[in-house]
C-alpha cells in the first residue's frame, strides 16, 4: 500500500470509531458473496487497514439454490492495528436469504448487526431451507440488530436501465449489498468502481449495472437514514513499503516461481486440479513468461512423475495436491526418495477421510508426510503458518530440495490457501539466493559415482546427456557411491541409514526454535501451521493480563529444531492446539518424552480466539491447583 483513499462523504450520521470490526457476506453460491468480499477486502486493504480474511465455499458443486449446503460466505476482519485472525464474533452479517442467515447468525455477536435481503424472505426459500416460519418474524434474532432491505427491489430500479435481462440484473444485487457495508463503515468506492471498469469494461452495460448497484446501496443508506451509527475503522500503523493483499495459494506460487529464478532454473510444476490446490496450478500457469512450465495432468499419480521427470532433467520440479491426491502419489514420493532427486510436493489440507470436506479446512496430514509411504521412506516436511509465510516456505522448501537432493513436503492447508493477509512485497536483493551446481566431468574417477555424497549428505545431481555422467535410475535398491542395482542385505540397511541420516542433518541448517510470550513461564503452547494467527492472538492477550504463557510454533516439521526437545522440556506444562486429534502432540510425546495435552478441533472451521484463551486458562487454572 504506498497510497491511500479517502471516502465519499457521508451525511451527518454519528461516526463511532472501532479498532477492530468483522464482516460476513454470506448467500447462496451464485450470489457473489466470494466477489463482495474480495473486493471489501482490496478497499480496506487501500484505505490503510491490516486485513485478515476467511472464505468459505460450499462443499457441493450444485447445491440446490437456496438450500443450506449452498451458502457461500466471505469473512473479513479489518482493524487499526496488526491482526492475526478473521476474527471470532462477526460484527455484521450481510445475509441474502434464508439459508444463509439461519447457517450463520449465531456467529455474530450479541447486538450486531444483521442486514438482510428481505425479497429473498418468501415460502419457497422458507421451504428450501427447511424453516417452519420467517426468522425475521419469530425470535430467531432477539438480541441483534436487524436491518431489513429490499435489495431486489432497489438493485432492479437502479440497474434495469442499462438493456439486460431480470436475471442478469438481478445478479448485480451482490454490489448493492457492498455499497451498503461500504457505507457503514466508511469505505471508498473508486477502487471498486475501477476493479468493475477493468473487469467488466468490455461489456458497457454490465460494467454500468454494477456501479449503478454499487452506488445504489451506498446512496441507499445516505438518503433513507437506516442505520443510527455508521463505523469509523482508523488506518493501521504498519511500517513503510510496497503491500499487496496475497492468499496463501499465491503466494504459495510466487515462492516456487521465485526460488526457480533466483536459481536460474526453469521451473516444472505438474498437477492434477483438486480443491483447494487447483489455484497454485492456475496462478503458475499466467507465469509462462518467467520460464514457468506448468502441466495439468490427467491424474495425480501423472502429476508426480512427470514432476520427477523433470527433476532428473534438471529443472526445479514441484507438484501440489490436497490429501487425497497425496495418497495417490504415495508410491512417487517413495521412486523420489529412492532416486534421490529434489522434488516440491505441495498438501494443501482439507477435511477428511476419503473425499471428506473438500472446501474446508483441516491440518490432519502431519502423520501421512511423515509416514503416508511403504518402507523406510524419510521426507523433509515444512508447514506454513500464515498466507504470506506460503511464499517464505514454499522459497525454503525448494532451498532444501536442491541442496539435500530429497523430496520436501510442504504442508499449507484450506484456511491459508483461500485466506488473505497484507504482504510486504520483497526486494529481491534481499531475498536467499538458492545455489544449484551439476557435476560435469568425472574429478578422476573412472565411472560416474552418483551416490558418492558431499558433507551433508546430499548426491551429485547430473543433468542427462551430460558426456560420461551415465548411471542407472529407478526404484530398485541402489548401491551406495556406485548407484548400482544391489540386493545385499548389509547394502540395504547402509542405504537406508544415509537417507535417514540426510534428513536428520537438516536441523543443522536451519534456525533454532524461538519462543513468543513468557519465556520463562510455567505454561508453554505448542503449535504448527496456521492455528499461528488464533494462538498468537490469544497468547499477545493473555500475556497483557498478566499470565504467564509461552508460544512456540514450528514451521520445520521434520526433523524439527535442534532445540525443540531443550524448550519443551523447559515447561511444567505443554498443550498442543491442533485441527486433528493429536498429531504433534503424539510426536513431541514421543520424541521428547514430554507429558503434554491435545486441545483437539476436527469440524472442518479454524480455531476461534475464545477457545485458545478458554484452553490456555483450563490448563493455568489446573497448574495453579
Amino acid at each position: 500500500m504506498t497510497s491511500t483513499t479517502t471516502a465519499p462523504p457521508a451525511r451527518s450520521a454519528s461516526r463511532q470509531i472501532a479498532e477492530s470490526v468483522t464482516v460476513r457476506f454470506c448467500g447462496d453460491s451464485g450470489d457473489g458473496m466470494q466477489l463482495a468480499g474480495t473486493q471489501f477486502t482490496n478497499t480496506s486493504s487501500i484505505f490503510g487497514n491490516d486485513v485478515a480474511t476467511l472464505p468459505d465455499f460450499p462443499a457441493e458443486i450444485r447445491a440446490p439454490a437456496g438450500s443450506i449446503p449452498g451458502v457461500s460466505g466471505f469473512q473479513i476482519n479489518f482493524s487499526s492495528r496488526d491482526i492475526h485472525t478473521p476474527g471470532d464474533e462477526v460484527d455484521a452479517l450481510i445475509a441474502m436469504n434464508p439459508a444463509a442467515l439461519v447457517s450463520n447468525f449465531k456467529d455474530v455477536r450479541p447486538g450486531g448487526l444483521v442486514v438482510v435481503n428481505e425479497d429473498a424472505f418468501k415460502q419457497s426459500n422458507f421451504d428450501k431451507a427447511h424453516l417452519a416460519t420467517n426468522p425475521l418474524d419469530d425470535d430467531t434474532l432477539q438480541g441483534f440488530r436487524v436491518y431489513r432491505v429490499p435489495m431486489e427491489k432497489l438493485t432492479a430500479e437502479a440497474a434495469g436501465a442499462f438493456g439486460l435481462t431480470t436475471k442478469a440484473v438481478n445478479r448485480c444485487k451482490n454490489f448493492f449489498a457492498l455499497g451498503i457495508v461500504c457505507w457503514l463503515y466508511e469505505r471508498p468506492l473508486e477502487p471498486i468502481e475501477r476493479w468493475i471498469g477493468q473487469k467488466m469494461g468490455k461489456n458497457p452495460a454490465i460494467a454500468d449495472a454494477n456501479t449503478a448497484a454499487l452506488k445504489a446501496g451506498w446512496n441507499y443508506c445516505d438518503t433513507v437514514e437506516l442505520f443510527p451509527h455508521a463505523y469509523r475503522v482508523p488506518k493501521a500503523s504498519i511500517p513503510p513499503g510496497v503491500y499487496r493483499k496475497i492468499t496463501g495459494n499465491e503466494a504459495t506460487a510466487m515462492g516456487l516461481a521465485t526460488a526457480a529464478r533466483l536459481a536460474g532454473k526453469q521451473l516444472f510444476y505438474g498437477s492434477y486440479p483438486i480443491t483447494p490446490a487447483s489455484t497454485i496450478l492456475e496462478e503458475l500457469a499466467a507465469l509462462m513468461h518467467l520460464g514457468v512450465k506448468t502441466f495439468q495432468a490427467e491424474d495425480e499419480i501423472a502429476a508426480i512423475a512427470s514432476a520427477i521427470g523433470a527433476a532428473f532433467a534438471g529443472s526445479v520440479a514441484a507438484t501440489g495436491t490436497s490429501g487425497p491426491g497425496l495418497a495417490l502419489k504415495s508410491e512417487a514420493v517413495g521412486l523420489a526418495v529412492m532416486t534421490e532427486l529434489p522434488l516440491v510436493i505441495v498438501n494443501v489440507q482439507r477435511g477428511g477421510p476419503s473425499t471428506g470436506l473438500p472446501t474446508k479446512t483441516e491440518q490432519a496430514d502431519y502423520f501421512q508426510a511423515l509416514y503416508g509411504r511403504n518402507g523406510e521412506c524419510p521426507v523433509a516436511v515444512l508447514a506454513a503458518s500464515t498466507p504470506a509465510d506460503c511464499f517464505t516456505l514454499a522459497m525454503e522448501a525448494t532451498r532444501l530440495a536442491v541442496e539435500y537432493m530429497t523430496p520436501v513436503i510442504l504442508l499449507t492447508d484450506g484456511y491459508l490457501a483461500n485466506g488473505s493477509e497484507p504482504w510486504s512485497v520483497p526486494k529481491i536483493a534481499d531475498l536467499p539466493r538458492i545455489k544449484i551446481e551439476h557435476p560435469t566431468s568425472l574429478n578422476g574417477d573412472a565411472h560416474f559415482m552418483p551416490y558418492r555424497r558431499n558433507k551433508i549428505g546430499g548426491r551429485p545431481w547430473a543433468i542427462p546427456g551430460t558426456e560420461g555422467l551415465q548411471h542407472r535410475i529407478g526404484g530398485l535398491e541402489k548401491q551406495s557411491v556406485t548407484g548400482n542395482v544391489n540386493y545385499d542385505p548389509e547394502n540395504h540397511h547402509e542405504m537406508i541409514r544415509q537417507r535417514q541420516e540426510k534428513i536428520e542433518r537438516i536441523a543443522e541448517r536451519i534456525p533454532e526454535q524461538t519462543v513468543e510470550g513468557v519465556a520463562d513461564a510455567d505454561l508453554l503452547v505448542a503449535s504448527w501451521g496456521s492455528t499461528y494467527g488464533a494462538i498468537t492472538t490469544a497468547v499477545e492477550r493473555l500475556v497483557a493480563q498478566g499470565k504467564r504463557v509461552a508460544h512456540m510454533h514450528l514451521r520445520y516439521l521434520n526433523p524439527m529444531p535442534r532445540n525443540t526437545g531443550e524448550i519443551v522440556r523447559r515447561y511444567k506444562r505443554v498443550i498442543v492446539p491442533e485441527m486433528n486429534m493429536g498429531q504433534l502432540l503424539f510426536k513431541l510425546r514421543a520424541d521428547y518424552l514430554v507429558d503434554a495435552k491435545g486441545v483437539n478441533k476436527v469440524k472442518g472451521r479454524p480455531f476461534l480466539v475464545s477457545e485458545i484463551e478458554a484452553a490456555i486458562n483450563t490448563a493455568l487454572e489446573e497448574l495453579a491447583s
